[in-house]
């Protein structure tokens, strides 16, 4: 049974209206709104239902600029690897760690090769199952008028020591989460110039890769 229009397009509307926020204030996110966003997390699908997903709330300050010097001192190293988008890159801002109400760490568990169900041949599903979880927070934040940002320049083995993380489980996000004063119209690296969004005809294939599809 589907929903109503109404609903519908609610749903289509958060999809279409959620961004990669990287600019906060510091106003606190009711506690409320932090539960619906971990239990967001926890009914999002895995492969296998291994669940794999270890989210890990930052509330000390020290740990938290322990953080954002790892992620500055990476940000630093990138520029060195973009080749001829290097000033373009240095206008960007890629990280609010300092500003945002609520730094989580978005993680894989330790002892995932214990699951085999639908990863014998494909083991990274456990990482698309931990997305899954971050787009469920996500959509679930921008629904409730919160922002979250997904920063991704670190060394993963660096912050994995720092947080005491056992041997075998795997930091993949962290997530800036905060109220904002307003939602950016399109997505940032957009409006900045850094790239555009594919046309139907470059990501929709029929039968075979790059065959035209009349949908």
């Amino acid at each position: 049974m589907s929903y109503s229009t109404e609903e519908k397009n609610a749903i289509y509307r958060v999809i279409r209206e959620r961004r990669d926020m990287r600019h906060f204030n510091q106003k606190p996110v009711d506690a409320e709104i932090l539960y619906k966003l971990i239990q967001a997390a926890q009914q999002a699908p895995s492969v296998g239902y291994m669940q794999p997903w270890r989210f890990i709330r930052i509330s000390d300050y020290d740990i938290r600029m322990h953080i954002y010097e790892m992620v500055k001192a990476e940000i630093a190293e990138t520029a060195e690897h973009v080749g001829s988008k290097r000033e373009a890159y240095m206008n960007l801002k890629l990280e609010g760690l300092r500003e945002c109400a609520e730094v989580w760490v978005a993680a894989l568990m330790e002892g995932r090769d214990e699951y085999v169900l639908g990863r014998r041949t494909m083991p990274e599903m456990d990482l698309a199952s931990l997305s899954c979880a971050i787009q469920n927070v996500w959509l679930t934040a921008r629904a409730e008028g919160i922002g979250v940002g997904w920063v991704s320049f670190f060394h993963p083995d660096e912050l994995a020591d720092l947080l005491n993380m056992p041997e075998g489980s795997y930091p993949a996000a962290v997530l800036c989460i905060g109220n904002v004063d307003a939602f950016y119209s399109e997505p940032l690296l957009k409006t900045e110039g850094w790239d555009n969004e594919r046309n139907l005809d470059e990501i929709l294939f029929e039968n075979t890769w790059g065959q035209n599809c009349d949908l």
